[in-house]
């Protein structure tokens, strides 16, 4: 009976392998290309031998081919390219440009739309300049949906003209994609970096998706929100030359913002609430750098941004509107 039980169990860890294999074998064959696909039929052979075997009784064979045909999907894989050409969604449709000479920075492709609903927009794109040496400050939208411990993160930078532009992070979705969580761990999106007008950004939140959206403004010396912003710009044009794959825990929303400060400053400590992004705005708390004059329950408190109302016309004036909650 004993030797029973371990041959059922051998069976039963088997077949889930193969399940896994398959499953992980159909999210590979629905995101490849004709050519690609072809070339991952000797994998499909593999481990249907190896399906056929199991319900024949036969492990050590099909054992060995499930995992063969694991290995050959992880290394096709692990060469599969990100690109910029692809039938992308209206949002995603430009990517962001970024050229930078000493301090000025351009910026080609900063998305400005006016949502008319949560489907639908007017685009418009955009081409503009910044002074790296004029920054003023450095600001962290949050942007909660659902789960309290999960949040969308966004940075923005303001200047001494009163312009102010949003950077984010994102899944770079092609025509009739839905994000999925799931997607993000398989390479099924490229991912993106957005810089657009708070408009655009924030008020698509607030007031079409009903989001509960959250604004924290940074105490940061001069010199670090000049060389943060020009930090941004360098993995801009860096992203632009070399695409890369979303990955829901490592490249995503908040941890592409943190790689690019502790590319600046190692010492910056890793922490769990990176992943629970929902959590970002004490782990930032901690580290000093959000306003250490008021305790976080009342930073959070404070920084919830209420629904603003019709479109606003004037990009300036809505930033400056959206800050209001900060003022004494």
């Amino acid at each position: 009976m004993r030797a029973l039980r371990i041959v059922l169990l051998l069976g039963c860890l088997l077949a889930t392998i193969l399940v896994l294999a398959f499953l992980w074998l159909a999210v590979g064959v629905h995101l490849a290309g004709v050519a690609q696909r072809l070339a991952q039929g000797a994998i499909v052979l593999s481990l249907a031998i190896g399906l056929w075997g199991t319900l024949r009784g036969r492990l050590v064979v099909p054992l060995g081919l499930a995992v063969a045909g694991v290995a050959l999907i992880s290394v096709w894989w692990s060469f599969l390219p990100a690109q910029q050409d692809r039938d992308w969604a209206p949002e995603y449709a430009r990517h962001l440009i970024a050229t930078v000479d000493g301090d000025t920075v351009t910026l080609e492709n900063v998305r400005n739309f006016r949502w008319r609903d949560i489907e639908t927009a007017e685009e418009v794109w955009e081409t503009r300049n910044f002074d790296a040496s004029a920054v003023t400050s450095v600001d962290v939208f949050t942007s909660v949906w659902g789960n309290p411990n999960i949040a969308h993160v966004m940075v923005s930078f303001g200047f001494a003209d009163g312009q102010h532009i949003a950077f984010s992070a994102e899944t770079r979705r092609r025509v009739g994609q839905v994000y999925s969580t799931f997607g993000g761990f398989v390479r099924e999106f490229e991912l993106t970096l957005i810089a657009a007008d708070e408009r655009d950004l924030i008020w698509l939140r607030t007031d079409l998706r009903g989001e509960r959206v959250s604004l924290f403004p940074l105490t940061l010396t001069p010199e670090a929100r000049r060389r943060l912003f020009l930090a941004f710009a360098e993995f801009a044009d860096q992203l632009e030359r070399q695409p890369q794959w979303y990955n829901t825990l490592l490249d995503n929303c908040t941890t592409v913002p943190l790689r690019i400060v502790r590319g600046l400053n190692a010492q910056i400590p890793l922490d769990w609430r990176v992943l629970a992004s929902g959590r970002l705005p004490a782990y930032l708390h901690d580290l000093g750098v959000l306003r250490p004059d008021l305790g976080i329950a009342e930073v959070e408190a404070q920084a919830v941004l209420p629904v603003f109302g019709p479109w606003p016309e004037d990009g300036l004036a809505y930033s400056q509107a959206i800050r209001s909650v900060w003022q004494p």
